[in-house]
């Protein structure tokens, strides 16, 4: 019998290690990364599953420093040529930030899996085990090398940069924000497609550059709170448009007057699909902003651009480099 592919499997806590506790009046952080692994039936003949459990942090606590800490985890047990891959188990609330923060600085061949649950572990039909088992399904599939962070729930794979979490409790909630999942992962085994390119960092920044605000265009939203982040140390801000881009012209002020005091402003859809770009010609549309130089972050989400932005700055890009950052390898 040959031996089994090894993969690391990182514990942060979230959902899947939450069963209730009534005195808190909910689902509270409680599972260790062991008891999670004994839950999985039929794991131990997939995979040597090496545990590292970092606690139990609910995802909506996360910071860049827990996130960059986890990634250095990440790197640490890569360095053992004899891991195919690496599998995180953490809380749903940023997974669509984390893994693609992961994703920027990820150059391994070996694939990095990202899962949690969407039920707890004292509701019927909880989802972790079925998801943990999934993603190191995923994490030894010789389709998954070079693909990057992927994530794993419900059965789908979906790529890092294009997960978005549609809905605040429901068993499918994660989805690819256009078009299929990249593969899916049951009885069937595990089918992937191919996956595009990636973004990516030039190296692992030490820190993310903060703060990086994000302001979201609504109905009467002018420049004025841009203004004040800047004026309050913004190191970067993200404008959540309207539609393909769209703003009121006094917001498009206020980027421009931010871009000219050497604070870069990235601007992303809030729609969740689809791309900014130069569509309407209008004060305020998307061609005014690409006519004045400001970022274009692609088909990114508002959060996705954020991180994207604090990584790159972190890393010390500037100018075309963080431009091309945020417009992402498909973009002309």
């Amino acid at each position: 019998m040959s031996a089994r592919p090894r993969v690391v499997v990182v514990f942060t806590g979230g959902t899947i290690s939450m069963p209730v506790d009534p005195l808190a009046g909910g689902a509270v952080p409680t599972l260790a990364g062991e008891e999670l692994l004994a839950a999985v039936p039929g794991l131990a003949e997939r995979a040597e599953v090496v545990p590292v459990d970092l606690g139990r942090t609910p995802a909506s606590h996360f910071s860049f420093a827990d996130v960059l800490r986890i990634g250095g985890t990440i790197q640490a047990a890569l360095a053992d040529p004899r891991v195919a891959g690496v599998v995180v188990v953490q809380g749903t609330d940023t997974l669509e930030e984390t893994a693609f923060a992961w994703d920027l600085c990820h150059a391994d061949e070996r694939p990095v899996v990202v899962t949690g649950a969407m039920r707890n572990a004292s509701e019927p039909g909880w989802d972790g085990p079925a998801n943990l088992l999934g993603a190191v399904r995923v994490a030894v599939a010789p389709a998954a090398r070079g693909a990057g962070v992927l994530v794993v729930m419900g059965g789908r794979v979906h790529a890092a940069d294009a997960v978005v979490k549609r809905h605040a409790s429901a068993l499918d909630a994660f989805a690819t924000r256009e078009g299929r999942p990249l593969g899916r992962v049951g009885e069937g085994g595990v089918r992937l497609g191919a996956r595009g390119p990636r973004r990516r960092l030039p190296a692992v920044p030490a820190a993310a550059a903060l703060p990086v605000p994000i302001i979201v265009a609504a109905l009467e939203t002018d420049g004025r709170l841009l203004d004040a982040v800047v004026r309050d140390g913004a190191r970067g801000v993200v404008v959540a448009a309207t539609g393909s881009g769209n703003t009121h012209p006094d917001l498009l002020r206020a980027a421009v007057a931010a871009r000219d005091r050497g604070v870069p402003v990235a601007l992303a859809s809030r729609t969740g699909a689809g791309s900014v770009g130069p569509f309407y010609g209008f004060p305020g549309g998307g061609t005014t902003w690409a006519r004045a130089g400001i970022l274009l972050a692609g088909d990114l989400t508002p959060v996705q651009a954020r991180v994207a932005l604090a990584l790159g700055l972190g890393a010390g890009l500037a100018g075309a480099d963080l431009a091309r950052l945020l417009a992402g390898p498909e973009t002309p």
